[in-house]
């Protein structure tokens, strides 16, 4: 198992550390681990000993296969940007596959267009269609990384099937828990490119001219419900489907929960679990020794 400098002097200090952090850790036999402080040294803490955890998903050669959850504007894009910028990890997004795949007019891109011009919400099967398509083009031995798909209990038995039929099941499954009052003020400050799907906040993320794409220059939007009684709604609906989830992910013990105000306290946690699945063996003996 990978150390991080980090974490060696809590280690070094004594397993008093593990045993008296209830609320922070749960213990139960084959249950995941949640994180519920968010004091630094036990975030740092929490993200080895989820790592050391959940070590064997990933020993020897099986490939990284991640979901990201969270609530609307808890960061699921700005994360999965910084996985993707430190990790060899393919991203699958399933907005981004959807708009892909209807601007290219691919037949399942065709399918999921009528469903939508007929005011109805893509269906599973044409999703988890998107989706299969996309591993297929990876391949079985690359590292992938979901977001936005499943969003309730029955996609999720749905595309865990298809992933069993194709024999690359979820091994990872990263909740970004985000206070609900920091999500609120993130969406009055977000603008979007509605085209692309890029999101600009104008507190910590703000186009390099504003109300205009970084990429394309084309006007920034706001999204109709982009407000906070209607995020409000929005929120409640997604906890109610959310909470369900999450407990069928932590009953197959993948489930991770990290926590935090900001991108920036919550990417240094994903970051160090990665850094366990990846780090060579040689490396990570020679740092546990220092």
């Amino acid at each position: 198992m990978a150390l991080s400098r980090h974490f060696l002097p809590l280690l070094n200090q004594g397993r008093s550390h593990l045993s008296f952090t209830p609320t922070v850790l749960n213990r139960s036999a084959g249950s995941a681990l949640h994180q519920h402080s968010r004091s630094p040294s036990t975030s740092r803490l929490f993200s080895f000993l989820a790592a050391q955890r959940m070590s064997h998903l990933v020993e020897g050669d099986a490939p990284l296969r991640l979901l990201l959850i969270g609530s609307p504007g808890a960061g699921k894009g700005t994360q999965s940007a910084r996985i993707q910028d430190n990790f060899e990890v393919s991203p699958i997004s399933s907005g981004d596959l959807l708009r892909r795949n209807i601007a290219q007019g691919t037949e399942i891109g065709k399918r999921a267009a009528t469903e939508m011009k007929n005011g109805s919400l893509v269906s599973d099967e044409v999703m988890v269609g998107l989706i299969d398509a996309e591993l297929t083009k990876l391949g079985s031995d690359q590292n992938w990384l979901l977001d936005g798909f499943p969003r309730n209990m029955t996609q999720a038995q749905t595309l865990d099937k298809s992933l069993e039929e194709v024999n690359q099941p979820l091994n990872l499954v990263i909740h970004l828990d985000v206070p609900e009052s920091v999500i609120l003020q993130r969406i009055m400050d977000r603008w979007v490119h509605i085209p692309s799907g890029r999101v600009y906040n104008m507190t910590y993320n703000p186009p390099k001219r504003a109300g205009f794409d970084d990429v394309t220059g084309e006007p920034l939007e706001r999204r109709p419900d982009d407000n906070p009684e209607t995020f409000k709604v929005r929120l409640q609906k997604h906890h109610e489907l959310t909470e369900p989830l999450l407990d069928y992910y932590k009953q197959r013990n993948i489930l991770v929960s990290l926590a935090g105000n900001t991108s920036d306290e919550i990417y240094p946690q994903i970051r160090d679990l990665l850094q366990a699945r990846y780090r060579p063996v040689e490396e990570a003996k020679a740092e546990a020794q220092v």
